[in-house]
C-alpha cells in the first residue's frame, strides 16, 4: 500500500534508486529520465556523411545573415498597419497550443522588433472577426500601448466568426490616408482562413489601395489563397510578397522579415524632398512644478519642449500635436541608418588562411587550431563503417554535404577590416549592432592626400568616398 508521503516502493528499487531515512520514509531520488543525456546533440562528424548538431546550427544563423547587402533608396520613416486574423480559423492546432495564441505572442515581439528597427516609425493593428473589422490600437509610435493592447485581447478575447479582408482593408485605408506622402503606407496581414466574407467587389478595393499607394503583404497559415496574390501583387508593383507560414519557426520568420523597409521602386517615390524635424531637449521641472503633456493631457514633471510652438511632450518620437513638428533625438535616426547602408556580409575564412588568428577578435573566443578531426569519433551514432584501426572507409559516391556558408575553420573576416570573428559575434554585428567590432576600433587615421593639405589653422575639407 502507499502511505500518504508517497507511493509504494519496494525494498529492491530503494536498494536500487533510494535510501530509507532514519524514520523508515524512503528517500526520493531522481528519476532515470531526468538525467537524459541527448545523443543527437553530441553527434560528430564522420568521414562517410555524417554532420555534427554544432555545424548545422552554424548553418542555420549564417543563413540568416547571406542576404543581399546592396544599398538601396528605402522608406526609413514607416506608417504600417497589422492585421491579424480573429477568426474561428485561428482556433486550429496545428500550431500548438492553437493559431491565436501563437499570433498573438509572435505580434508581441514583432512589435518590439519593428520599432528597434524602425524608431522614427508608426504602426497600429487591426482584428479580423465576426465578418467586420475591430481597431486593436490607433496609429502611433508607442510600443508598450500597442503590446499592452495585444495582451489584453490575448487574455480576454477568443477566436470567432468569419473573416472579412475588405473591411480590414478599408479600415487600413481610412488609417493610412492621412500620413504624409514622404512616410511609406504598409499594410502586414496574417491570414489564417481560406475564404473571405465580403459586403462588396474586393477588386474595387484593391483598386483604391493601389491609388493610394498603399502596399499589402500576407503572410498565410493555411494555404495559399488567389485573392491574396492578386492583392500583394497589384500593391507591390507586381512583385508581391505574399507567403504562407510551414511551421512556427518560419511563422516567425515571416512575420519579423517586415521589420526591414520596403524598396522603392516607383518614379514617385524616389523623388528626393526636404522633411523638417525638430530636436527637442529634455527638460525637468522642480518638485513643486507640474503641467500637462499635450499628448496624453497627463500631469508630468519631465518631457521635451517643440522647438517651434514651444509645447510640451512626454516621449519621443512624436509628430507635435500642435504644429505637427515631427519631434525626434539624434539617436533616432542613427538607429535607422543601417537599412540604407547595410554591413556587408562576413566572408568564410578557409585554413590556409586561418593562421592570422587564434581568437575572435570581439569576444576573445578561442578558435579551433587545425581541421576537426573526428573521423574515429563515434562511428557508430551514424552509421559509419569501421574499418582497421578504427578508421572508417569513405564513400566516394556518397559525399560529405555542404553546408553553404559555413566556415571550415570557423572564422568569418570583415570586408573592410579584415579581422576575424566567431560565429556569434557574426551574428550579433549584423543583427543588434548592425556595425563592425574592428571598423569601429580601428582609431587609425586615414591616408590624406598631398594636394588636400592646407596651412595650420585653415579649414579641413571633407574626402568623401565615392
Amino acid at each position: 500500500m502507499a502511505d500518504s508521503d508517497g507511493e509504494y516502493a519496494s525494498d529492491d528499487e530503494l536498494k536500487r534508486n533510494g535510501k530509507r531515512t532514519a524514520d523508515g520514509r524512503s528517500k526520493q531520488t531522481k528519476a532515470s529520465w531526468e538525467d537524459v543525456k541527448r545523443s543527437w546533440d553530441t553527434v560528430l562528424e564522420t568521414a562517410d556523411s555524417g554532420l555534427s548538431i554544432a555545424e548545422i546550427r552554424e548553418a542555420e544563423k549564417r543563413r540568416r545573415l547571406l542576404r543581399d547587402t546592396t544599398p538601396l533608396q528605402r522608406g526609413i520613416i514607416r506608417h504600417l498597419m497589422l492585421v491579424l486574423d480573429m477568426s474561428f480559423a485561428m482556433a486550429d492546432k496545428d500550431l500548438l497550443p492553437n493559431r491565436y495564441r501563437v499570433v498573438l505572442n509572435n505580434a508581441i515581439g514583432f512589435v518590439r522588433e519593428y520599432f528597434e528597427q524602425n524608431p522614427i516609425s508608426q504602426l497600429g493593428i487591426v482584428g479580423m472577426r465576426d465578418g467586420i473589422a475591430v481597431r486593436i490600437s490607433d496609429l502611433s509610435g508607442n510600443p508598450a500601448e500597442h503590446i499592452e493592447k495585444l495582451m489584453q485581447w490575448s487574455e480576454q478575447q477568443d477566436p470567432q466568426g468569419n473573416s472579412s479582408l475588405q473591411n480590414a482593408l478599408q479600415m487600413c485605408r481610412g488609417a493610412l490616408y492621412q500620413t504624409p506622402s514622404h512616410a511609406t503606407r504598409e499594410v502586414l496581414i496574417i491570414y489564417g482562413a481560406l475564404v473571405s466574407i465580403d459586403p462588396g467587389d474586393i477588386h474595387d478595393t484593391i483598386n483604391d489601395l493601389v491609388a493610394d499607394r498603399i502596399r499589402v503583404s500576407v503572410v498565410g497559415l493555411a494555404g495559399q489563397v488567389a485573392i491574396c496574390t492578386e492583392l500583394c501583387k497589384r500593391t507591390n508593383n507586381h512583385d508581391g510578397n505574399y507567403s504562407v507560414a510551414i511551421d512556427e519557426v518560419h511563422l516567425k520568420e515571416l512575420f519579423f522579415a517586415a521589420t526591414t523597409p520596403p524598396v522603392t521602386r516607383t518614379p514617385e517615390q524616389n523623388t528626393a524632398s526636404l522633411l523638417m524635424m525638430g530636436f527637442p531637449s529634455r527638460t525637468l521641472a522642480p518638485k513643486d512644478h507640474v503641467s500637462y503633456c499635450a499628448c496624453h493631457a497627463k500631469p508630468t514633471r519631465e518631457g521635451y519642449t517643440c522647438p517651434r510652438c514651444g509645447i510640451k511632450v512626454c516621449r519621443l518620437p512624436i509628430d507635435c500635436p500642435i504644429c505637427k513638428l515631427t519631434l525626434i533625438q539624434s539617436t533616432h535616426l542613427a538607429r535607422s541608418y543601417h537599412h540604407l547602408f547595410p554591413l556587408k556580409v562576413f566572408v568564410e575564412v578557409p585554413w590556409s588562411q586561418a593562421s592570422r588568428s587564434t581568437a575572435c577578435y570581439s569576444c576573445l573566443s578561442p578558435f579551433p587550431t587545425g581541421p576537426r578531426d573526428t573521423v574515429a569519433a563515434a562511428p557508430a551514432v551514424l552509421g559509419g563503417r569501421a574499418g582497421k584501426g578504427g578508421k572508417q572507409d569513405s564513400d566516394p559516391k556518397n559525399p560529405k554535404p555542404e553546408l553553404k556558408g559555413v566556415s571550415e575553420s570557423g572564422r568569418y573576416a570583415c570586408q573592410v577590416c579584415g579581422n576575424h570573428f566567431c560565429i556569434d559575434c557574426d551574428v550579433f554585428a549584423h543583427e543588434t549592432i548592425h556595425n563592425c567590432p574592428g571598423c569601429q576600433s580601428d582609431t587609425r587615421e586615414p591616408e590624406r592626400d598631398t594636394a588636400l593639405a592646407v596651412p595650420d589653422g585653415g579649414p579641413m575639407p571633407m574626402v568623401v568616398d565615392s
